[in-house]
């Protein structure tokens, strides 16, 4: 009965989920999970061709040939007679490539509107350096950076929230450029911070638990205690 009131709709965030779960496998590494949330992946994939079938819209066969022949057309250095050299040439072509295909009139056009801001953030400074557009010197970025906390900081200071708001997007979307200039991935560097202070805030809690306190009732020096005793394991 569940599987017969599905809709494309009702899968989506599913389907989100899935793919978060088998990015954090991945992060941590553990190839056995990798391979089942591979498999919850691929059944979603499968139930989405079903559902295509059924409607007479597309079966799976027509999902993997249209996937073959968007990555041929794709790749005119592999099976065309276009020269590149570089990476940075490939995905020129690329980027270029899929302007034509999808009658867009900017690049910046090809980034999905659900993606996280952060995510969003690094995929949009790839697609502008894709169609040329980027910092020369990394060096330069990091001189960026100053300048937008400076900016941050008056904002902050006058009170006034929208501005504040809007320089602390201009600081993260800078500092967004350093990292994918250094070949620093963000999201991974947030998620490694995200997991650090969970282990020892937890670490902490399980020590005021010992203790017959509460993190309430605890001076912030108590917790520091704990919390550096955190930060050494």
């Amino acid at each position: 009965p569940w599987d017969q009131k599905q809709t494309f709709e009702s899968l989506r965030h599913l389907t989100v989920e899935e793919t978060y779960e088998l990015a954090d496998a991945i992060e941590e590494g553990n190839l056995e999970e990798v391979k089942k949330e591979l498999g919850d992946l691929m059944l979603h994939l499968v139930f989405y061709s079903k559902m295509g079938s059924e409607s007479g819209a597309f079966d799976v066969a027509d999902v993997l040939h249209s996937v073959s022949e968007k990555l041929i057309h794709r790749h005119p250095h592999i099976y065309g007679d276009v020269e590149a050299s570089t990476e940075e040439e490939v995905k020129a072509n690329w980027e270029a490539i899929k302007l034509k295909e999808k009658g867009t009139s900017s690049v910046l056009q090809g980034v999905p509107k659900g993606l996280p801001s952060l995510v969003k953030a690094i995929r949009i400074g790839d697609k502008a350096r894709g169609a040329g557009f980027d910092w020369e010197n990394p060096a330069d970025v990091w001189l960026k950076i100053k300048e937008e906390i400076s900016e941050f900081e008056v904002a902050h200071i006058s009170g006034n929230q929208d501005d504040t708001e809007g320089e602390l997007g201009d600081l993260l979307f800078s500092i967004v450029n350093f990292a994918r200039l250094n070949d620093l991935d963000p999201e991974l560097a947030l998620e490694r911070t995200n997991k650090k202070f969970i282990f020892r805030f937890t670490y902490l809690e399980k020590k005021a638990k010992e203790i017959g306190k509460s993190l309430k009732s605890m001076t912030l020096e108590e917790m520091d205690v704990f919390w550096n005793e955190a930060k050494t394991l």
